[in-house]
């Protein structure tokens, strides 16, 4: 018996859907050329089986019927990066953002800049 398709995207898929979202609509051969120039090298059928996955998955859609196919993202990339870091803080942190946030802190210091933008969230988390 085979197990459910999982909903989250594995690293594969997730290069696809930052392609998607860096350059909207493409066709499967101008995903997989996109890639290779940025140093990520998929065979074509390897990119096809990826876009028809996210396809199914609901994260694609296919906009034109005859080939070649192009299509689209469904779902935007801060809703994946939502989703995907409620799942990190739920099953890593037992629900914990603010363990998850001390875990940041630690690995490494804070520029300038993102304390800027820190503080300005927190500002506004407490109005």
């Amino acid at each position: 018996m085979s197990r459910p398709p999982a909903k989250e995207l594995t690293e594969r898929e997730l290069e696809v859907m930052q392609y998607f979202w860096r350059q909207g609509d493409a066709t499967i051969a101008e995903v997989r050329d996109g890639l290779a120039a940025e140093g990520l090298d998929r065979a074509y059928t390897t990119v096809a089986t990826l876009v028809r996955i996210l396809t199914e998955k609901g994260f694609l859609e296919q906009l034109t019927t005859e080939r070649p196919f192009s299509f689209r993202p469904v779902r935007s990339r801060d809703e994946v990066a939502g989703r995907l870091l409620e799942d990190l803080v739920d099953r890593v942190f037992q629900g914990s953002r603010e363990e998850l946030l001390l875990r940041l802190f630690d690995d490494r210091r804070l520029t300038r800049q993102e304390r800027a933008r820190l503080a300005k969230i927190l500002k506004e988390q407490g109005q």
